[in-house]
């Protein structure tokens, strides 16, 4: 059987990678009569004056073809007396950088296209880092164009050098470099007669010949996709094995509970067998019950991390800045937990690869992060395991990737805490007081009232005998967070705090009230997930942006009009409406007293 390889296409825009794996698959006469036949049409109304453009055959989609540039990743099978071949062609436009991800989280091999008469770019920096963050370890360098500068031999030798301090720069560990014209297929599939100074081989016989099984994982990890429970004889654990090797009769260990069992039996589809090995498919029976879902992941022969944070770095690609606070889902293996952004370290310099203290990450920047976790997770180094160690980020609002990363190390901080359980619980405390904990989470703009609203809805609870805490936005500003500021981060923080606060309450027995504006969806979402969906009560002050502005008992929005307070909400910061509030209630057509009497009204349904 012949061995695959799977490899990427990258760098900057224009530098010929389309043409390039065109050009390779019509010499190696891997076309059919048909495709050939309507790549020499097409060419007639291309960009090449009636020439074949052997882009065509990679770049499908109009726009790519009206523009002459490479948008999706466009993938390739392809098959020679060597070897079997997928390559992902991949876009060199910055804004189609998540695209050009996507393709190297694919790929053991990247081939880097340099154009000869420009040199390195900032964009092949980018996808060479961004390559080396997805874990490829083998990198060609291929100098295209070199029919513009004349196969100059010197010129050759100077980017070839200048690829080298490149590959020092960014750890890369085997790198070839190659002279080649993808147009005129000069080293493409065949030795060039234009370059008799080159002595290597030409591109398509180095990637036929290259090794590159270098899987050094230590261990078996198997995370698990799936409980089978066809019937009450039969409960299987199903997933792909991804590193290392198991036999029936082997003991094993399963995580984050760290139970172990014996395997009693392996099935491969329908079929039993004896052991099992990397990136097989697996139903693994154990010689006792266990409990074990879907995120769990079993092990032999090594140790994973439990735990809830670590230190990560990411390429962050969404249009949305990246800020301290803000919580995401993550994807890891087969685990999908709540996450959050505690601190950015620092970002890195494309260019020079020097680190730059950041507040936030913009679109398409790589950086380093710590990230909090909503429970114990099991993860690993992404050197040491690499499904392990690769997550995405998922925005919980849009439902969109922002972010892929890879884990560097654990924080041993979350491996020495452990919550403190007390003899005096939230159900004890809560049944003494005879109220159920909740959190009324008063949110709209300043002025709408949430202050006075939530002032007069305690009192009201208060006569009916519940025990409670009113937590106010400014109160709170002028102590617990005195030293936080109004920037989008701080803001983050400012209603993580809170929300721990209230959760704390909550656990007291208290029924706690808070006013704050919290203009972010994501950030109330957060706040949410902290408190408990079963604690929370999302309540909408709805008055409108006029009649708070009428209002304006503190003269902010004077001020904010006239520039001197920037980031304030309503003028030049956005509020984003609450999609579907528990309580929603405009104050500007009720009298204070009676507005609280509706939201009490409302509430029964929850305490």
């Amino acid at each position: 059987m012949k061995s695959l390889l799977k490899f990427i296409t990258c760098g900057s825009v224009d530098d010929g990678k389309s043409t390039l794996i065109g050009h390779m698959l019509y010499d190696a006469k891997l076309l059919f009569a048909d495709q050939e036949q309507a790549l020499k049409l097409d060419s007639k109304i291309g960009s090449r004056n009636g020439a074949i453009d052997y882009s065509l055959l990679l770049d499908g989609l109009m726009a790519e073809r009206e523009q002459g540039i490479t948008i999706d990743v466009a993938y390739r099978y392809f098959t020679t007396d060597k070897r079997s071949f997928i390559v992902a062609d991949t876009p060199g436009h910055e804004e189609y950088t998540r695209n050009m991800a996507v393709g190297a989280s694919f790929a053991d091999l990247a081939v880097i296209l340099v154009d000869a008469s420009l040199g390195i770019l900032v964009q092949t920096r980018r996808h060479a880092r961004i390559c080396a963050l997805m874990g490829i370890r083998h990198f060609v360098f291929a100098i295209n164009k070199m029919d513009l500068i004349n196969y100059d031999k010197e010129k050759f030798l100077c980017l070839e050098k200048d690829i080298r301090k490149l590959s020092v720069e960014l750890n890369l560990e085997k790198v070839k470099c190659i002279p080649v014209s993808a147009t005129e297929g000069d080293n493409v599939t065949e030795k060039s007669e234009n370059m008799p100074w080159y002595d290597g081989e030409s591109l398509l016989n180095y990637l036929e010949n290259i090794d590159i099984e270098t899987n050094d994982e230590v261990g078996f990890v198997m995370p698990v996709q799936r409980v089978c429970r066809p019937d009450r004889t039969f409960r299987g654990y199903q997933g792909e094995v991804e590193s290392g090797i198991v036999s029936v009769g082997e003991e094993i260990t399963v995580l984050p509970s760290g139970e172990k069992a014996l395997v009693r039996a392996l099935l491969n589809g329908d079929s039993k067998v004896d052991t099992i090995i990397s990136g097989m498919p697996v139903t693994m029976q154990l010689d006792r019950e266990i409990d074990i879902s879907r995120g769990c992941v079993v092990v032999k022969g090594t140790e994973l991390h439990v735990s809830s944070m670590f230190t990560a770095t990411l390429l962050w690609m969404d249009d949305k800045k990246l800020v301290e606070g803000r919580n995401f889902l993550l994807k890891l293996a087969t685990q999908r937990v709540p996450a959050t952004i505690m601190k950015i370290k620092y970002k890195v310099d494309v260019n020079s690869g020097n680190h730059v203290p950041a507040r936030s990450i913009f679109k398409n920047e790589i950086a380093v992060c710590d990230i909090a976790l909503a429970k114990k997770t099991v993860f690993d180094k992404f050197a040491s395991h690499r499904v392990m160690g690769e997550f995405i980020m998922i925005d919980r609002i849009s439902n969109m990737t922002s972010a892929c990363g890879v884990i560097d190390h654990s924080l041993r901080r979350s491996d020495n805490l452990t919550w403190q359980k007390t003899d005096l619980d939230r159900e004890i405390r809560s049944a003494k007081m005879n109220q159920k904990p909740m959190t009324l989470w008063f949110t709209g703009l300043s002025g709408a009232g949430k202050s006075s609203l939530a002032n007069a809805v305690e009192k009201i609870l208060s006569v009916r005998g519940n025990y409670t805490m009113l937590l106010d936005g400014d109160n709170v500003r002028l102590g617990l967070n005195k030293n936080l500021g109004f920037e989008e981060d701080d803001r983050a923080e400012n209603i993580r705090r809170i929300a721990e606060v209230a959760k704390l309450m909550n656990d007291a027995g208290l029924i706690v009230l808070t006013s704050f504006i919290s203009p972010y969806k994501s950030d109330r979402r957060n706040a949410k997930e902290i408190i408990g969906e079963e604690s929370f009560v999302e309540i909408y002050v709805s008055t409108p942006l006029e009649e708070c502005e009428k209002r304006d008992v503190k003269g902010l929005y004077k001020k904010a009009r006239k520039g001197d307070i920037p980031n304030f909400t309503g003028i030049n910061s956005p509020y984003e409406l609450p999609e579907n509030p528990d309580i929603a209630i405009d104050t500007n057509n009720f009298a204070i007293e009676e507005a609280a009497e509706y939201v009490v009204k409302e509430l029964e349904r929850y305490l």
